[in-house]
């Protein structure tokens, strides 16, 4: 698609091109971020130098109309890359991707979100303030939450210690922490820094991920293994948030695939009510332990609001 065609299409909705011409539904103005608030947090004037730096580092991104969702064949494309990375059928026996939104344009007004995912270090200053317990788990609490990861191998090595992150993860992305605090340690650091900090909405994720043409991974239109950390390529762990620079967004935005997926704070399913019974909200990106075809700006799931993972952390957005 040249730049000329893409230009008249995030103009007139209208898709142009070649013979297999994606349609487009017309431009729509994205829903509310609405989810009940977090409970209330209180900055206690403790140190926090590290979060107080990660918010200056937020990237801005320009009030645009853009490119969300996915066509059919580009679903069946991620299908065939995940069946091809994994060795089997599960992705697509299960569906995963035909949950994702058709192929359409939104408009966005301008915001700010995190350069990249929010650390143990980072996390550990709102812990300290005492914005939140330390991210622990236990087995027994584990297999409660019927996650598949297995204890001793893949999860115990992320419970922190003592009220401290384990040795070495200081700059991997924090996990074992549910929605509700994640939601917290961005109001928090909105008052360290003075300015009001959320969790930001699923499009506001896919278009930091993908620009305004809709690209289908942060660097470009395939798969590349070289470019994320994923059971494709990588340690079968989390590793230091920023270890792919290759992978900058066209937005200039980081780690938006791979090593964790991340909350946001759109509802699961989207305009579902998020405060029932079983409440979920969404995630996106993808994670340290997942195949090609995931980590698509379009793709997204579903995760209960308070499930603690270890494949599962976030970052922060703003006006």
């Amino acid at each position: 698609m040249t730049r000329r065609c893409l230009a008249a299409l995030l103009v007139s909705a209208a898709a142009c091109g070649g013979g297999h011409r994606p349609r487009y539904a017309p431009a729509q103005a994205v829903a509310p971020i609405v989810a009940t608030p977090p409970r209330a947090v209180t900055y206690h004037g403790g140190a926090a130098a590290l979060s107080m730096a990660a918010d200056a580092q937020m990237v801005v991104v320009a009030t645009s109309r853009s490119i969300a969702g996915s066509t059919p064949e580009e679903r069946q494309r991620a299908y065939d890359d995940w069946s091809a990375a994994a060795g089997a059928t599960t992705a697509r026996d299960n569906g995963w991707f035909d949950r994702e939104e058709d192929r359409h344009i939104v408009e966005l007004p301008r915001y700010r979100i995190d350069l990249l995912p929010v650390t143990n270090a980072a996390y550990a200053e709102f812990v300290a303030d005492g914005g939140a317990p330390a991210p622990t788990m236990d087995a027994a609490t584990w297999a409660a939450q019927g996650f598949v990861q297995d204890w001793a191998t893949e999860v115990e090595r992320f419970v922190w210690k003592d009220g401290r992150p384990p040795t070495g993860r200081a700059d991997h992305p924090v996990v074992l922490v549910d929605w509700d605090d994640a939601a917290a340690y961005c109001a928090w650091r909105g008052q360290v820094v003075g300015a009001a900090r959320r969790l930001p909405g699923a499009h506001e994720f896919e278009k930091a991920a993908r620009g305004d043409a809709g690209m289908a991974y942060p660097w470009g239109p395939t798969f590349d293994r070289a470019l994320l950390n994923s059971a494709d390529g990588g340690p079968r762990d989390t590793v230091a948030v920023g270890s792919f620079s290759g992978a900058i967004s066209p937005t200039g935005v980081l780690d938006l695939a791979g090593n964790v997926f991340q909350w946001t704070a759109t509802r699961w399913p989207p305009g579902a009510d998020g405060d029932g019974p079983t409440p979920q909200m969404t995630v996106k990106g993808s994670a340290w332990d997942d195949h090609a075809g995931l980590g698509r700006g379009a793709a997204w799931h579903g995760r209960p609001r308070h499930a603690r993972h270890v494949i599962v952390g976030f970052r922060c957005a703003g006006a």
